[in-house]
């Protein structure tokens, strides 16, 4: 069943035309990947789903229904997070202040939600009443992931959580993201090819504002030239 469908989306920054007809699909219990080069566009795709890059033309459509001239507050309502790359928390609150500055609800299913992330992020309850501007790199991204996860959502962006740590934290993550999946789609924006191939079940490749090919992960696994023309690596 497709979750989020994303219809030659063009959205710009100032005068400069950064997303140029961009179109792909995202099936519900799916981890989708977006890669593609710095400045391709990914974080923009991420930011129009989410409102806060107006589109100027195209269509967002999530569960059927359009999204695409909503407020970034509205969408997120409607079950949609979003992770973004430098990571969104308030480093002068703590793990547990910023957990509940997310929650839109203080509900059951919301302290179910909350009680099942930190089980996989058991450093989240270690440092419940530590300043969050104190914790690790992968520790800050352990506490991303978590604030958009404890609402009501049945569809995450996620935004380079690996970027700047360390190898072993990267897999750690990956692997959490994995888990999350069991409860939730995910759309993940990286750049580490190993780990997001690993965990995702489909790709899209932007260029340029656009995207150039997609299809599912063993292709993507199965063709060097394609990593080598579009990511640069072999």
């Amino acid at each position: 069943m497709t979750l989020l469908s994303v219809q030659n989306i063009h959205s710009y920054i100032e005068q400069y035309h950064i997303l140029q007809g961009i179109s792909f699909d995202v099936n519900e219990g799916e981890i989708t990947v977006l890669f593609g080069r710095n400045g391709a566009g990914k974080t923009t795709t991420l930011r129009s789903i989410m409102g806060m890059v107006p589109i100027r033309s195209g269509a967002i459509h999530y569960q059927g229904d359009s999204i695409s001239s909503l407020p970034t507050y509205a969408i997120s309502r409607k079950g949609i997070g979003y992770v973004p790359e430098d990571q969104g928390i308030f480093g002068d609150l703590t793990v547990e202040e910023n957990m509940k500055v997310a929650m839109q609800k203080r509900d059951d299913a919301s302290m179910e939600r909350q009680e099942w992330i930190l089980s996989l992020f058991p450093d989240l309850r270690t440092f419940w009443h530590k300043k969050a501007g104190f914790l690790s790199g992968g520790q800050k991204q352990m506490l991303s992931i978590a604030r958009a996860y404890v609402n009501d959502i049945r569809l995450l962006l996620i935004d380079e959580p690996s970027k700047g740590l360390a190898p072993i934290m990267v897999e750690k993550l990956m692997q959490s993201i994995l888990m999350m999946k069991k409860k939730t789609t995910v759309v993940l924006v990286e750049q580490n090819y190993i780990m997001a191939s690993s965990i995702g079940e489909r790709f899209y490749i932007v260029e340029e504002g656009r995207i150039v090919r997609g299809g599912a992960m063993p292709e993507m696994k199965g063709d060097a030239e394609l990593r080598r023309k579009y990511l640069g690596i072999a």
